[in-house]
């Protein structure tokens, strides 16, 4: 599998060979399904909480004698049926943190890229590059193509290119060392750096069990 290369002009300057192991593996759908569940459960901060009556503040006095009034009878005032009382079965914190098993994670994150192998270009040039939204656009539109939510893949040593892209919305950009199956799913094109490439192979390339 090969992807063309572009240069910081937006010129077309080669192609590359991708990573067989990465970018023709078995696609597992089921597998890649899980993994974006995991992922978006994990991202769930469970702060959600409600008070039981035990908890409120109010009076544990009786509010009127049991007997001989003509109403319902009730304990205190802090009872779920008044208003300002205590909430019955409501949400309390939690943890919401599922844990996915690393194999299974980068066999799932290993499918995803495959089936986005088509839409994988790679821009040569951007290390170093001038921390200019004008600049980084120029090299990336090309890139782009006729895709509507590119995601632009980097390394952490590209300061530039996150200061430029940081302005505009037309963009978004993850380091390589980040990427997972919802975020290469959740975008209709990849467009590595050239220099994304050797580290997401020196994590992700290695052949494992699927």
């Amino acid at each position: 599998m090969n992807a063309p290369v572009y240069t910081l002009n937006s010129e077309s300057k080669d192609q590359i060979a991708l990573s067989e192991a990465i970018f023709e593996a078995a696609i597992n759908e089921d597998l890649m399904a899980q993994a974006v569940r995991v992922f978006l459960v994990n991202q769930r901060q469970g702060n959600a909480n409600t008070k039981t009556r035990s908890e409120v503040t109010g009076s544990t006095r009786k509010i009127y004698k049991q007997k001989g009034t003509g109403n319902a009878r009730h304990g205190d005032i802090k009872a779920p049926i008044f208003v300002g009382g205590g909430i019955v079965h409501g949400p309390v914190t939690h943890s919401f943190t599922l844990s996915f098993p690393v194999k299974m994670r980068r066999a799932a994150l290993r499918s995803a890229l495959s089936a986005k192998a088509e839409k994988v270009v790679v821009i040569d040039g951007l290390l170093g590059v001038e921390a200019k939204t004008k600049i980084v656009l120029s090299a990336v539109r090309l890139a782009k193509g006729e895709s509507k939510k590119p995601l632009i893949v980097i390394t952490g040593e590209m300061d530039g290119v996150k200061q430029a892209l940081r302005n505009s919305d037309l963009f978004e950009y993850m380091n390589v060392t980040d990427l997972n199956t919802y975020e290469v799913l959740n975008h209709d094109a990849l467009i590595f750096t050239k220099e994304a490439l050797p580290i997401l192979d020196s994590w992700l390339g290695k052949k494992k069990v699927e």
